[in-house]
């Protein structure tokens, strides 16, 4: 399967806004997030990095179908959940970028889409002169928790050959309803950063 990556903006990006949501939705469902989302509330947050000052979204496409997703914004303009560890620690959070989510359908899976997500936002970070590390977070689940695959191998490896490294102590939390909970719950993420 042939695989493009490019960059989407403008009236572009809200063509593909739709599409991007169910993309959300059905990576994030599975194992580590398990998030039970929906279409109206991943529109309304994609939008944002339509108008965000200096936010970027790639997308993979197979023909004219999108099959994967990238997001990345300065850490400046983020929630609180986010920026508020790095704030604490004493970083500068105007010289972060923080690189929101790649997303890719496991048939797409290792043959290097995820590699030109990782290369593409570090390109755009990296044009602007004024950044010096990039971060991003990743859920934590026990490792004995019932819905986990027994196939499941973590990124760990691929995220330290992309040249991140996971923070110490650098966790913030976020909440999520789980496929099968009546409610959200608060998950622990964990921060991994690479310099520019």
């Amino acid at each position: 399967m042939s695989v493009t990556v490019r960059s989407l903006a403008g009236p572009d990006f809200d063509a593909a806004i739709p599409a991007l949501a169910n993309l959300r939705i059905k990576v994030f469902r599975a194992w580590p997030y398990l998030y039970d989302g929906n279409p109206a509330y991943e529109e309304g947050y994609l939008a944002r990095f339509r108008h965000a000052d200096r936010a970027f979204l790639a997308a993979a496409f197979d023909g004219d179908t999108i099959v994967g997703a990238a997001t990345a914004a300065p850490m400046a303009g983020e929630a609180a959940e986010f920026r508020g560890p790095f704030e604490r620690a004493g970083f500068d959070t105007s010289k972060i970028f923080y690189f929101a989510e790649s997303l890719l359908l496991p048939a797409y899976r290792g043959q290097g889409a995820g590699v030109k997500f990782f290369e593409a936002r570090e390109a755009h970070a990296r044009s602007f002169g004024s950044y010096s590390h990039a971060v991003f977070c990743g859920v934590v689940r026990a490792s004995g928790h019932p819905m986990k695959p027994e196939t499941y191998v973590p990124l760990d490896a691929f995220w330290r050959k992309r040249g991140f490294d996971k923070l110490d102590g650098m966790t913030t939390a976020y909440s999520w309803k789980d496929v099968g909970a009546p409610e959200e719950t608060e998950k622990s993420m964990q921060f991994w950063m690479k310099q520019l």
